[in-house]
């Protein structure tokens, strides 16, 4: 049977896992087997920042930094579970991919 690979991305974790939350309620509702979510390393993207605009003055730094989160899920891929798995409302900041593998 073929497998659905689902990866989550996003900057709120518990958008995240209130998606994953979703996924496996589909899963114990249509019978499928399910393993995940699996946490994937978090992403850092950093920027430091010159306080002063016109250089000038001390040298003060901001650091403005963006974590983004990853989940992985793997399912069976029924008809029945990839098509509820379509309707589930995803907020703007998460990013979902299904890939499905033999």
């Amino acid at each position: 049977m073929q497998q659905a690979r689902v990866r989550l991305a996003g900057t709120s974790p518990e958008d995240l896992d209130a998606i994953c939350t979703d996924v496996r309620d589909i899963a114990e509702n249509t019978g499928v087997n399910l393993s995940g979510p699996v946490p994937l390393p978090t992403k850092e993207l950093g920027i430091p920042a010159r306080k002063s605009p016109d250089g000038e003055g001390t040298a003060t730094w901001e650091h403005w930094e963006m974590r983004v989160h990853k989940r992985l899920i793997d399912l069976d891929a029924d008809e029945r579970a990839l098509r509820q798995l379509m309707r589930i409302q995803v907020p703007n900041d998460v990013s979902i991919e299904i890939v499905l593998e033999d």
